[in-house]
């Protein structure tokens, strides 16, 4: 699967994308025909803790699933955004049926 990650107001580090990309591998036990995913990450300039936002656009045929999460660290908000992306996968597979 391609991944592609855009990150916004600041430079990503490469053991962020790795750890992008290794989450985002799992998304094929779900659906094995993912076009491509699209991973935007954006540091918000706020005094609040939760200020790390992770949008994730998966393409499959004939659809876009769209998933965004807030958290206070990037990893956190990547593994809730996967978690959301499975149940959105499963949720397709099975209007599919």
């Amino acid at each position: 699967m391609i991944v592609h990650t855009q990150s916004l107001n600041f430079n990503a580090d490469r053991k962020l994308i790795i750890y992008i990309q290794s989450k985002m591998d799992k998304l094929d036990q779900y659906c094995n025909s993912i076009i491509k995913t699209d991973v935007f990450l954006k540091c918000n300039n706020s005094k609040s803790k939760t200020n790390k936002t992770v949008e994730v656009k998966l393409s499959v045929p004939g659809n876009n699933l769209v998933v965004k999460k807030v958290s206070a660290t990037f990893e956190s908000a990547v593994l809730m955004a996967v978690n959301s992306m499975q149940r959105k996968l499963k949720k397709y597979k099975y209007k599919l049926r």
